[in-house]
């Protein structure tokens, strides 16, 4: 039989040859283990593709080896496929899909839908080895890469252990906190996916509706429940199942709905609007805020028996100018500026960062955070006119930036230090050109006009005497970055 797609290899875990065969019909790598003891170690010390699990090995322990898993970095995002039969019970197939298990094949005769599930593998990009480069320069691990949480900081590592943990456990409900852009939504999606990504995802913003158009969302409606309720509404609540039901900006709840939801974590069931059934919660609650919750428990805006319950083991995203993760911010801008596709004719041709930009996003405190350093980066792609992205591309507030020129204000480069940097580059460029403008602004990356207006600017006068510390005072090659200075 040949297919049509393929993986780089796959870990069949079987005592029985033909499922091995089967497998072999799709990847050239096949590593057997005949145990769930042996597949461990194999996992640990291997990297793959797909984890094909032989049912007859024990529905209990396999249960128990999908649940070891989450320990193992190279099992993080590797679908898991168990082959049973028809002798299998329902339950027993419900429990499996609790885990972190992908497909449930029904017997050898089901294993057609092979090549359909490894096409969909490939297109989803679970591929740890082929992604291992990127891996390796943006992400600490590939369950980070799977979920774009880029960074090599102690603040990316602290929340990625605490995603997975809190992941692994039964804790419910689960509370994220961190500044707007740090990712509250990504780090519930991959706390989802972790526990039961088979499952719906249910987002809501509760800042977005008012206290009683958030109510109906949330538990639904019954027919008549207020004027223009002319049909049963089925809530969130009930629609995320067993899965997860994010409320983002849970600080922005009414008081009063506060109450109800406090309810429904406790008692695990609630009732729709106007109606007189219990309707039993199975979903796991994340909440998540962009505000200090205690601070407002204090301030009487947050109820205190609600934080109380969520606050078991909150997640917290460090921003962009702490210290624990302020080394992340040139990582990111290069991850950017690699995978933006707002101006794809120039993706090829913008490749790097000049040393004088990438300092200039550092000093930047990122009110904004991940969020607002990439619309800068893209900003910036969209404004640099050479392969590397200079200083005069980074626009970090296009409403205090020069409309004439399109460069940085005399307040945002004295921010930086850099304004007697930029004034002695532009007299090099025209000691270099012998004062001829149009060559120094070709070398400069700007046009002639601009360097018209940097030189009234500055001052800049011919003689202008540029001293010998030059060199020493600008960055390692940002001379040569910015005017090819020989």
């Amino acid at each position: 039989m040949e297919t049509s797609v393929s993986l780089y290899r796959i870990i069949v875990i079987s005592k029985r040859s033909k499922l091995t065969k089967i497998a072999q019909e799709y990847s050239d790598q096949i590593l057997t283990a005949d145990n769930l003891i042996e597949a461990l170690d194999i996992i640990e010390n291997t990297e793959s593709e797909l984890i094909l699990l032989d049912a007859h090995l024990g529905i209990s322990n396999i249960l128990e080896f999908l649940n070891t898993l989450y320990n193992y970095n190279n099992a993080v995002g590797v679908p898991k496929i168990v082959v049973g039969d028809n002798s299998f019970k329902d339950n027993a197939v419900e429990e499996l899909k609790k885990t972190s298990l992908t497909y449930y094949l029904n017997g050898e005769q089901d294993c057609w839908r092979l090549e359909k599930i490894i096409t969909e593998i490939k297109n989803k990009d679970y591929a740890t080895l082929d992604n291992k480069e990127n891996t390796n320069g943006f992400f600490i691990d590939d369950f980070a890469a799977a979920f774009s949480m880029v960074g090599q900081s102690k603040g990316i590592c602290y929340c990625i252990k605490m995603i997975k943990l809190v992941a692994q456990s039964r804790c419910n409900p689960v509370l994220i906190v961190g500044q707007t852009g740090t990712g509250k939504e990504l780090a519930a999606r991959a706390i989802h996916s972790l526990r039961h990504h088979h499952e719906p995802f249910v987002a809501v913003n509760c800042a977005a509706l008012t206290a009683n158009l958030l109510e109906s969302e949330l538990f639904g409606h019954v027919k008549g429940a207020f004027t223009s309720a002319d049909r049963e509404k089925t809530g969130l609540l009930e629609l995320a199942g067993t899965g997860t039901l994010f409320l983002d900006e849970i600080s922005e709840m009414p008081l009063d709905l506060q109450a109800k939801l406090l309810r429904v974590i406790q008692e695990k069931n609630f009732r729709k609007v106007g109606g007189v059934e219990n309707i039993t919660c199975h979903a796991t609650i994340i909440a998540s805020s962009n505000r200090n919750l205690k601070k407002e428990v204090e301030d009487k805006k947050f109820r205190h028996d609600l934080f109380y319950r969520l606050n078991i083991c909150p997640i917290i995203l460090a921003p962009l100018q702490s210290p624990q993760r302020k080394e992340d911010i040139k990582l990111l801008a290069k991850y950017f500026l690699e995978i933006s596709e707002i101006c794809p004719q120039k993706n090829p041709k913008i490749t790097s960062m000049t040393q004088l930009a990438l300092k200039a996003l550092e000093k930047h405190d990122w009110p904004g955070n991940i969020r607002e350093l990439q619309n800068v980066i893209e900003r910036a792609i969209l404004l640099e006119t050479t392969d590397k992205i200079g200083l005069s591309s980074i626009i970090i507030d296009p409403f205090k930036t020069n409309a004439l020129t399109g460069e940085p204000t005399d307040e945002q480069l004295k921010s930086f230090s850099l304004e007697n940097a930029e004034r002695k580059l532009i007299s090099r460029a025209l000691q270099e050109t012998g004062w001829q403008k149009t060559r120094a602004a070709t070398l400069l990356g700007i046009t002639r006009a601009t360097l018209y207006a940097k030189l009234k600017q500055y001052n800049i006068e011919k003689g202008f005497y540029i001293n010998n510390e030059l060199e020493n005072e600008m960055p390692e090659s940002s001379s040569a970055e910015l005017i090819n200075v020989k």
